[in-house]
């Protein structure tokens, strides 16, 4: 790889400027939320620009002399704090009141998507770059004047890495299930307590008793009618749960041309009409379930649709992990189980940044406690 002094950093306002070639050399092609085709998606349906507040700053190291792009951050100029998954009003709040604008501030993240994945991409062997790029987002908040840098939901090794460069890291956790193997769902639940067992068996059955049945399509078979219907859902779900969807009707049509071999669309069905569905991703090892909405409601069909469907498409294709998304408790009763997850704050000014490692301390405590007493309480037969 060239020596540091051949190599520059930059940021640029649009994934179109970065050469496929090179964003795919750095990102690896194995993470859907991670295909330039996403994020050039989310820019040419204007769900990512100034108007939305989440307007690209994608920092890069380039080569002087050759001119390609070496390491990547996925990076945008954020006026808010929505679509991040990762709370830090109280912090907004508490920099104002003290008389500072915490926006602009600088984001790493999936734009409206709370998914775990590397931020710090690099060509392989050019671990170094890493480095180099936290160092470069540092310079980026002094040379913009914002408040702050905050790459969310990213990988453990880099959470270290980043802490060693001196990031605040904060830790979360999510729900995800991970498939041992199962040769059928019904060896899954064979590893469960008997009353775990009997619960999910009645909901399932619950969910066939009312006549629903599922459609998977994926590919070549996802058609603009499909998309219809799923965006009518999609958005009766944004409206019920924060107001604005995030994203619009043109997104989905442009993954549908781009990602479609990446796409899982669970539609439900009841008598002839669609009335509910769920958007999965597909990973070289996960399957990503992201957005769900129905117009009608059934009894289990929530659980069902996101849940099961999910864990029967793993199964049958031996993909080794399922995330469902943020929150939820309730995924502890169907098996999936609690995980940690981390993000990494790079605050400029002293004070505040001591506020905000004191409460960070405290908050990783409760976390580390919670995810203790939730494993001892997995719905999984005691060994």
């Amino acid at each position: 790889m060239p020596a540091a002094d051949k190599l520059t950093a930059e940021v640029v306002a649009s994934v179109s400027l970065i050469p496929e070639q090179d964003w795919h050399a750095c990102a690896g092609t194995g993470h859907p939320f991670l295909d330039r085709a996403f994020f050039l998606a989310l820019e040419q349906s204007g769900c990512t620009n100034a108007d939305s507040g989440w307007q690209p700053y994608h920092l890069v190291i380039r080569d002087k002399t050759t001119g390609a792009i070496n390491a990547i951050m996925p990076l945008f100029l954020k006026g808010h704090s929505y679509g991040e998954y990762v709370f830090d009003h109280g912090w907004a709040d508490a920099y104002q009141r003290a008389g500072g604008s915490y926006y602009p501030k600088l984001q790493s993240a999936i734009p409206f998507t709370p998914v775990t994945g590397p931020r710090l991409l690099a060509r392989p062997g050019s671990e170094h770059l890493r480095t180099a790029l936290l160092s470069a987002g540092c310079n980026a908040c002094k040379e913009l004047g914002v408040s702050s840098l905050h790459m969310t939901f990213m990988d453990e090794g880099e959470a270290k890495q980043a802490q060693n460069a001196g990031y605040l890291i904060r830790t979360d956790q999510q729900f995800h299930w991970h498939n041992d193997d199962y040769s059928s769902f019904d060896n899954f639940l064979s590893a469960l307590s008997s009353r775990k067992r009997k619960q999910i068996k009645k909901e399932r059955r619950r969910v066939l008793e009312q006549n629903v049945t599922f459609r998977h399509v994926s590919g070549d078979a996802i058609s603009e009618s499909d998309w219809d219907i799923f965006f009518t859902f999609y958005t009766d779900t944004g409206h019920r749960k924060w107001g604005t969807p995030y994203l619009n009707r043109e997104f989905f049509s442009l993954i549908g041309q781009s990602m479609a071999d990446r796409i899982l669309l669970i539609l439900c069905e009841h008598e002839g009409k669609t009335i509910a569905g769920a958007l999965n991703f597909i990973g070289c090892d996960t399957l990503y379930g992201r957005y769900w909405g129905c117009t009608e409601m059934f009894d289990n069909l929530h659980f069902e649709t996101c849940y099961y469907q999910a864990m029967d498409y793993a199964i049958a294709r031996g993909i080794k992990h399922v995330e469902a998304g943020a929150q939820g408790p309730h995924k502890l009763a169907r098996g999936y189980q609690p995980q940690k997850t981390y993000s990494a704050h790079w605050i400029p000014n002293p004070g505040f940044r001591e506020a905000v490692a004191r409460f960070l301390e405290v908050e990783r405590r409760e976390i580390d406690a919670e995810i203790d007493y939730l494993g001892a309480h997995v719905p999984f037969k005691k060994s």
